[in-house]
């Protein structure tokens, strides 16, 4: 799926007012205190990491940046790719596929 194609999609769902900006902010704070809850349940408490809740996750974060894109009227496509190019420009002599 490209992303600008998951951004209006996701825009399906978006409900609020005119204050869905900052709906959006909060809701992006939250959900990423979830992601890294996971993560340090995980790495400081030795509970399993559950791939399915993580990936669900991480989803509602893509959402809410997917929307505060979409207020913005940036194109999510736009977003991945200047993240790519800035990454290549810090990292240029990194390895494809390095994990």
């Amino acid at each position: 799926m490209e992303f600008n194609d998951y951004q209006k999609l996701a825009n399906r769902t978006l409900y609020g007012n005119e204050q869905v900006l900052t709906n959006c902010a909060l809701g992006l704070a939250s959900e990423s205190g979830e992601v890294i809850d996971l993560i340090k349940k995980y790495t400081f408490h030795g509970a399993d990491l559950d791939p399915d809740e993580l990936t669900k996750k991480m989803g509602d974060v893509l959402w809410y940046l997917s929307q505060i894109a979409e207020w913005a009227d940036i194109p999510f496509d736009e977003v991945a790719a200047q993240n790519i190019k800035k990454l290549e420009d810090r990292y240029p002599d990194a390895h494809e596929n390095k994990q």
